[in-house]
């Protein structure tokens, strides 16, 4: 078995061992949409976390007001400690426009929401509500680091499923592109960004403290950012990435709303504005070209992994993604990220009572 070390701590699962973590000092936070409700993957999660028994979990929920009572019934029916935060109520939105938060909503605002009342206990720990592989295995795996004196904790898994290779954006874009800025860039910021198996990950943990001073994009960009933040605070000595095995959940097109390739300009938004954070400017008008030279190259390797492992593999497919992600590699945006709650004088607590009577309200209570 592979055992390798990288630049931040990698355990591997080299048996089948859950290992003992302090899950009832932790929250988890599982941002959902309505299209998870009474969902078989949602509900796996869901019954996975009744047996590890996290002391809180905070459910960030975007769904309609039709949606969002029925929604935080079916949550009231699994044995956790559950906390529905509906972040489209009238009453929340008001008050972070008091606040000079509102702006675009997207996945990274949710779950920054969920941060901001996860953060009163000691650990912290995100990951997504579609995966059809959920183990009980998963939270513990990702809270031993934060026990043992790491701050940040990152999951990784192998995307093989139905014969193929998936994980397309953090193999086309994100890596490639992290590549390219390494042969040019001799910056630990970068190095790091490139140290995680599996950047694009959203499952991770971390303590409190660190999590109170992340400052989190407001869409796409959430995983990169977060991998930025966690430089800045917990650097190399103190992160830590944690093999999760086998993993499955949904797989999106490239084309279209919330598709491929409208995160890909999130994704390489976040990296680029990372490095800048870190003092490093890349020269973007030879960037794409580089990064293209990087993904030729990526591709044979998997071409050739593919073939080892007796896996159908488009090369010409996979070749067409990165001149679609090459669109994005340009300067990014402007910074729309959120402040880290550390920071803001917005409280949790005023942010739960708007989103809880919201709620009671869609409820007729």
């Amino acid at each position: 078995m592979e055992y390798v070390q990288e630049r931040v701590t990698t355990l591997h699962a080299l048996t089948d061992r859950t290992p003992d973590a302090p899950t009832d000092r932790a929250a988890v936070v599982v941002p959902m949409t309505e299209r998870e409700y009474g969902g078989l993957a949602a509900e796996r999660v869901l019954t996975a976390l009744e047996a590890v028994d996290p002391a809180r979990v905070v459910v960030p929920l975007r769904a309609t007001p039709e949606h969002a009572g029925p929604f935080h019934e079916w949550l009231s029916e699994f044995d956790l400690p559950v906390e529905t935060l509906w972040c489209d109520g009238p009453r929340l939105a008001t008050l972070l426009a008091e606040h000079g938060l509102d702006g675009e909503r997207g996945k990274g605002r949710d779950v920054w929401l969920g941060l901001g009342r996860a953060i009163t206990e000691e650990f912290v720990v995100v990951h997504d509500a579609d995966t059809r592989s959920y183990s009980p295995a998963y939270v513990p795996r990702l809270l031993f680091p934060l026990a043992h004196g790491h701050a940040f904790s990152k999951g990784y898994y192998a995307r093989v499923e139905d014969g193929k290779l998936y994980g397309r954006l953090f193999r086309l874009l994100y890596r490639p592109l992290v590549r390219a800025l390494a042969d040019a860039h001799d910056a630990p910021i970068v190095d790091y960004l490139d140290a995680f198996r599996y950047a694009l990950a959203g499952e991770f943990a971390a303590t409190s403290d660190l999590v109170a001073g992340l400052r989190i994009p407001r869409g796409w960009g959430l995983e990169v950012g977060t991998l930025g933040d966690a430089f800045a605070q917990a650097g190399f000595s103190g992160s830590a990435q944690v093999d999760l095995g086998r993993y499955e959940h949904d797989h999106r097109s490239v084309r279209g709303p919330t598709g491929l390739a409208d995160m890909s300009d999130a994704v390489t938004g976040a990296v680029l504005r990372a490095l800048a954070d870190h003092g490093v400017e890349p020269d973007l008008d030879a960037l794409p070209g580089r990064y293209r030279e990087a993904a030729e190259r990526i591709v044979t390797g998997y071409a050739t992994d593919a073939a080892f492992n007796g896996l159908e593999y488009d090369r010409e497919a996979e070749l067409a993604q990165v001149e679609t992600y090459a669109d994005s590699v340009t300067a990014p945006g402007a910074d729309t990220r959120l402040p880290a709650w550390a920071e803001t004088g917005l409280s949790p607590d005023a942010v739960r009572e708007a989103a809880r009577a919201d709620l009671s309200e869609v409820l007729g209570s």
